[in-house]
């Protein structure tokens, strides 16, 4: 983006930058399997995966019944949801902020996210770039540099920058993740999360009131969007989520 200026009005040029993202990156858990039981005890985790457990918790309700409506989520929500999307214009306004809310969190680097449109990033804002000759530059503000402003009809390419309050700390989400790369995590059946430790792991067993080790195999499970929002949908229904969405996956010893 380049604009220049001289002592006579100069407008900035302005071009739409096209985005890509891929979503074939796979994410991968180790699953603790009770073959006797028929169920997953709990799951070894990296970062990686529990930073995308996590990331659900800043989905919009919006976001989450436009993913997994068409995967027969139970409940009433989903008719809400195609309320709106059926309305005429002439009833409603702004149907895209209730169909299509963007996360609060502005987030890039969790290996897939839950948006179709693509990742959430960090919203900007812009003034006039025709600077000091418009004389009305510095009271309209917009959040796309594509907007002419009203003044001059230049376009609103120069970008504000935000200062925050002395003593706020900068948003976690800011940089990325939300849990440190420091230990492997506990991902448990009913997705309670907790760092992983041999005394931890332990204790499970005796609360899942396992004696015999031996009926105990360990998989491991890759998944992708498909498997995520099985996950995502299943979270909503069930206390035995990663039972419900991978142990028709995995081949156990009977």
């Amino acid at each position: 983006m380049k604009y220049r200026s001289s002592t006579s009005r100069a407008c900035s040029s302005y071009q739409p930058t096209k985005m890509t993202t891929t979503s074939g990156t796979k994410l991968s858990m180790k699953l603790l399997i009770d073959t006797k039981a028929g169920k997953v005890l709990f799951a070894e985790a990296e970062k990686d995966c529990v930073d995308f457990l996590f990331h659900i918790l800043s989905l919009p309700v919006g976001t989450v019944i436009r993913l997994i409506k068409e995967k027969g989520l139970s409940g009433s929500l989903p008719n809400l949801y195609e309320s709106v999307e059926n309305m005429k214009d002439t009833y409603i306004q702004s149907k895209d902020i209730l169909l299509k809310p963007k996360s609060s969190v502005g987030i890039s680097s969790v290996p897939f996210l839950l948006h179709n449109e693509g990742p959430t990033v960090q919203k900007s804002f812009y003034k006039c770039g025709n600077g000091v000759y418009c004389g009305q530059s510095s009271t309209y503000v917009t959040d796309a540099p594509s907007v002419l402003c009203p003044s001059c009809r230049c376009y609103m390419t120069s970008l504000l920058t935000y200062v925050a309050p002395a003593g706020v700390k900068k948003a976690v989400a800011a940089t990325g993740v939300f849990v440190k790369e420091v230990v492997t995590y506990m991902v448990m059946d009913d997705l309670v999360v907790k760092p992983m430790s041999t005394i931890s792991s332990i204790a499970l067993l005796n609360k899942f009131n396992v004696r015999d080790v031996g009926v105990l195999e360990e998989e491991v499970v890759s998944f992708g969007m498909d498997e995520a929002l099985e996950l995502l949908k299943a979270s909503f229904e069930s206390k035995e989520v990663l039972t419900s969405v991978f142990m028709s996956r995995v081949k156990v010893r009977k």
